[in-house]
């Protein structure tokens, strides 16, 4: 019997839950949400505020169909390799309510199969700016800020019109989607021990797509994280803190006439992220590697081996 998440049954009103037989179809939806749901270090600890550059990583190479990696001839996508830039400010006007906004600029590179034949090798790289986020941040319900809500809106700011004279990128292979999505999130943390040595936390985000464009609307995606760790090293003025989390994923499949291939989209993943943190007031840095350990895709869809993420961040 397949193994289903917690989060699967969270949203399995709105999936489909059959795998379909393997075909030569594209597949390639990104699914770099999980890269908003990835570090404690991000959350608010007090009034005032923090700014931050962030770089990601996906290199989505490897076919694969259901639970596990299959031939590559039967996906016509080949590569999409994605570095993800990210400028963002968090402020905290007092200890309840604040504000987060990220500007994301993206660096891609399509391998996929088309061309004047149909069947010719085709490599684009393009860059462009991405999906503005814009979220308001709700901490009042307790003293220690230890938890919290947010709310907002990912706006249609990133490029999704790139293509070539064939038409070879789909629109889930495109940086920006098009749509307005709805973004909830919640956030809480404790402490495993008395002393606080050691902590624990858990985030969770939805991605809800409200307006569209272009009659294509990507799939509602379910990003969640839960993490511990160690805050007791220490090298001079300088606080080290080990991380170790498991992050989980679920999209259900893209819709509407331009969705190229519904039935090669959606998917479920877990994955193990260890990290580390360096704290030198005013400036922090965060750094980690998620690697899957689970993955069930609907058709064909690249996936990654490893995602990785570096933040550093300056507090004001």
């Amino acid at each position: 019997m397949k193994i289903k998440s917690v989060l699967e049954m969270a949203l399995s009103a709105a999936l489909l839950s059959v795998a379909l037989a393997p075909g030569a179809a594209r597949g390639c939806a990104c699914g770099c949400g999980v890269f908003d749901v990835a570090t404690s270090s991000m959350f608010p600890q007090g009034a005032g505020g923090m700014a931050f550059l962030g770089y990601d990583f996906s290199d989505q190479n490897h076919n694969w169909h259901s639970d596990s990696e299959a031939p590559s001839a039967n996906n016509a996508d080949k590569e999409i390799r994605t570095h993800f830039f990210t400028a963002g400010i968090q402020y905290m006007f007092n200890r309840s309510w604040g504000v987060q906004a990220e500007l994301p600029y993206d660096n891609r590179v399509f391998k996929t199969t088309g061309g004047a034949s149909g069947n010719d090798p085709v490599s684009l790289h393009w860059s462009a700016m991405g999906d503005v986020r814009l979220k308001g941040i709700y901490t009042g319900f307790s003293p220690d800020l230890s938890t919290g809500v947010t709310y907002g809106f990912k706006l249609p700011t990133g490029n999704y019109s790139h293509n070539n004279a064939f038409g070879d990128v789909d629109r889930d292979s495109e940086i920006g989607t098009g749509s307005t999505d709805l973004l909830l999130g919640a956030f809480h943390r404790g402490n495993v021990t008395k002393d606080n040595s050691v902590s624990w936390f858990a985030q969770a985000e939805l991605d809800l797509p409200t307006l569209t464009q272009a009659h294509y609307r990507p799939g509602v995606e379910l990003d969640a994280a839960a993490g511990i760790h160690y805050n007791q090293f220490s090298l001079g003025r300088m606080r080290i803190v080990p991380v170790a989390q498991i992050i989980a994923s679920e999209r259900t499949p893209d819709t509407g006439a331009n969705a190229s291939n519904p039935i090669a989209s959606g998917y479920q993943r877990i994955m193990l992220s260890p990290g580390v943190e360096f704290h030198l007031h005013p400036m922090s840095l965060y750094a980690d590697v998620e690697v899957p350990v689970f993955q069930d895709v609907r058709g064909n869809q690249l996936t990654a081996s490893a995602l990785f993420k570096v933040i550093l961040s300056y507090h004001f």
